[in-house]
C-alpha cells in the first residue's frame, strides 16, 4: 500500500490484529469447552465487524479502493480481463472429441 494510512487507520490496524490474535490463540478443538465467555466471542466478533465498516468508511472517504483481500506471494495476478468470445462456448461436436 503505497498510501499513507491515518492514525485512526493504523489503530483499527492494530485492534484487529490484537482481537484476531486473541481468536487463534484461545481457538479449542472441536468439542471441548472454550476458554472465553460465548458472550465475550460474540462482542469480539462485534468489534471487528465495527472495525471494518469504520475501515470501509474511511477508505472511502480517502478515495481509496477497500477491496483488497490477502494474496499469495507467488500467486499470479490477472494482467487484464480475460474475454472469451460466446461463439466458442457451446458441445463440442463427435468428430472433436
Amino acid at each position: 500500500m503505497g498510501e499513507e494510512l491515518s492514525r485512526e487507520e493504523r489503530i483499527l490496524r492494530v485492534m484487529k490484529q490484537v482481537l484476531t490474535s486473541v481468536a487463534r490463540d484461545t481457538a479449542t478443538e472441536p468439542g471441548m469447552r472454550h476458554p472465553l465467555k460465548e458472550q465475550t466471542i460474540q462482542d469480539i466478533r462485534l468489534c471487528l465487524l465495527l472495525i471494518s465498516e469504520r475501515e470501509r468508511e474511511l477508505a472511502e472517504a480517502a478515495g481509496r479502493d477497500n477491496n483488497a483481500r490477502p494474496h499469495f506471494t507467488d500467486e499470479r495476478r490477472p494482467q487484464g480481463d480475460v474475454v472469451i468470445p460466446i461463439t466458442s462456448i457451446g458441445r463440442r461436436k463427435k468428430d472433436d472429441a
